[in-house]
């Protein structure tokens, strides 16, 4: 009966808190977003706004929108801003996901003559990327270096923290080839039975986890990179903030670095300082280095 009442009590809460989501209160949550991560939010999710944020209203014993937004609005260091930034990015990702990337970044990582070779993961999420770029490099490569050579970033704090565990469902895994499974992860048991993997310290060790807003004024990160992955990120910001981005990124990238970005994202016909070399795969043009 206690666990029936409670369950009602917060649908109670969710449903007085969507009432509350005004036109008003929606437009000022897009604004909010934007200002703070630079994500593109449009009326057409309320739904997915909703959803996401009403947890969070639960969690703080908050019953509108309304106060919510002047909680934040209030106390502009407010640990919640992070909470709010978190609940409203997209994190979709797997091990090697559009795995014609990675053959590309070998071939450059093989012909590279920069000595070390470093690479910038711009979106980390829950580390499957950063993870697949290590193996990458490590089968290319070989693990002879000293410190990590992938810096993984994220704007999330929450997949960070999965991300720094390397722990992931046995099934996540099931792409990958047989040696890489044996050579890269350990298999085990959790006390309710579950079966995950942990990725081994020859990977963790060559990657670094770091909290990082890519519309921050300023970026403390060890640049310059042999390559630069921001796929599927630019999608969910405007044109202002593509074009700022994709500046920075080339004053980052060493001679001959490339840029790689998602397969929907297309900025050839931008003024930036990149052009297409094939496959979502941008190089830095002479005539702007």
């Amino acid at each position: 009966m206690p666990d029936t009442m409670n369950k009602s009590k917060a649908a109670l809460a969710d449903r007085h808190a969507q009432c509350n989501l005004t036109d008003t209160e929606l437009d000022k949550i897009i604004n909010l977003i934007y200002q703070r991560a630079g994500i593109v939010i449009t009326r057409q999710r309320r739904d997915m706004v909703y959803n996401r944020l009403a947890p969070r209203l639960r969690s703080l014993g908050i019953d509108s929108f309304r106060r919510y937004l002047t909680l934040l609005e209030s106390t502009p260091n407010h640990d919640e801003w992070q909470l709010f930034i978190n609940a409203l990015t997209t994190n979709l990702t797997s091990f090697f996901r559009e795995a014609y990337h990675f053959p590309i970044l070998a071939e450059h990582a093989r012909s590279s003559r920069s000595g070390g070779y470093n690479v910038w993961c711009t979106a980390a999420s829950t580390g499957e990327e950063p993870y697949s770029l290590a193996m990458t490099l490590d089968e290319v490569l070989g693990s002879n270096f000293t410190g990590p050579r992938i810096l993984a970033t994220d704007i999330d704090t929450h997949v960070l923290t999965k991300a720094k565990t390397g722990t992931y469902r046995l099934n996540d895994i099931n792409n990958l080839t047989q040696e890489q499974k044996k050579k890269y992860f350990l298999r085990k048991v959790t006390a309710d039975g579950q079966q995950q993997v942990k990725v081994r310290d020859i990977l963790q060790r060559d990657v670094h986890f770091q909290q990082l807003n890519l519309i921050a004024e300023k970026w403390e990160i060890p640049a310059p990179f042999d390559a630069i992955f921001c796929r599927n990120v630019m999608i969910y910001f405007d044109k202002v903030n593509q074009k700022r981005l994709l500046n920075r990124f080339a004053k980052l990238l060493k001679p001959g670095g490339l840029l790689f970005v998602g397969h929907s994202e297309h900025f050839n016909n931008m003024d930036s300082p990149f052009r297409l070399q094939g496959q979502s795969v941008y190089y830095l043009a002479k005539d702007k280095v």
